[in-house]
Parts: structure tokens; C-alpha cells; sequence
């Protein structure tokens, strides 16, 4: 299902030196969001830096959220990630899209301009209102289980 949702470019390096975000392939789930950026930044071991990607967005739809998630071969290859786990991007937020990356890795990792840097992803919202109780009115055979409670086998 494709669904048409407003970009903007913020940076003019952005899709004239460096492409937009795009689907790699016709069965990816999210697309790749480039490094806006003129020069190659450091990132040093430990260390983190928020990498800018030219892009803002306007969903249009409070029911949408576009999340910000790492690239598994940076993972794996260098250790760089999204710093916070991914990140979220609320339909209400126009601003440039920036990726705060965290080097996981043992040795400085450069992120030159126009690399692969995170993907994202479209996702359907459901906001609630919590009710707050004393007892909950189903049971669980879990119950309050967590942390390994089930075992590893």
C-alpha cells in the first residue's frame, strides 16, 4: 500500500549531491535516510553526533508516526546505531529530520556525506486513555512474570 505524505527539503544538498530517501528495494519495509552534510563527521569511539539528513516531513495524520531506526549493517560492522533505540517522529513535528547516531564500536567511525545513516519507517498510531484501577479485571496466567519468567527453552 503506498500513501503519499508532504516532504520538504531543507537542505539543497539534498537531491542534487545527495539522494533522497528511497525504498533500496520492492520489498523494503523502510527507506534509507541519508547524511545532509558537507563535510565527514567523527564520530569517536563511545562517543555520538547528530547527523542531519536535509529532509522534514508532514504526515498530515495524526495516526501516522514515522520512526527513526538503525541500519543493521552499520550495527554490525562498526557498531553504530541510533542512539536512543529509534526515534520518533510525531505527525505534528515539521523540522528537519536528524539522526542522533552512537558509536558502539572500538575505533572512530566517519560518516561521510551523503552515506546510509538510519531508515524510516511509517507506522500506524493508536493513542488511549488510561483508566487507573486498583486491580486489574482479567488475569493473566504471566501475571506480573517479566524478565525471564518463561524461560529460555
Amino acid at each position: 500500500m503506498h500513501r503519499r505524505i508532504e516532504a520538504r527539503i531543507v537542505n539543497p544538498l539534498l537531491g542534487t549531491k545527495i539522494p533522497l530517501p528511497a525504498y533500496e528495494t520492492p520489498g523494503s519495509a523502510a527507506m534509507d535516510l541519508r547524511a545532509c552534510i558537507e563535510e565527514p563527521v567523527v564520530i569517536p569511539a563511545g562517543g555520538r553526533a547528530l547527523i542531519k539528513t536535509g529532509l522534514a516531513i508532514n504526515m498530515m495524520d495524526p495516526g501516522l508516526v514515522a520512526i527513526v531506526a538503525s541500519r543493521s549493517g552499520l550495527s554490525l560492522k562498526h557498531g553504530v546505531r541510533v542512539a536512543q533505540g529509534i526515534g520518533v517522529i510525531d505527525s505534528d513535528y515539521h523540522g528537519e529530520i536528524g539522526v542522533i547516531l552512537a558509536n558502539d564500536g572500538a575505533e572512530d567511525f566517519i560518516v561521510k556525506p551523503g552515506d546510509r545513516i538510519a531508515q524510516l519507517l511509517f507506522q500506524p498510531v493508536v493513542q488511549v486513555e488510561l483508566g487507573i484501577v486498583e486491580h486489574f479485571s482479567i488475569q493473566t496466567s504471566r501475571g506480573e512474570g517479566g524478565f525471564g519468567s518463561t524461560g529460555v527453552e
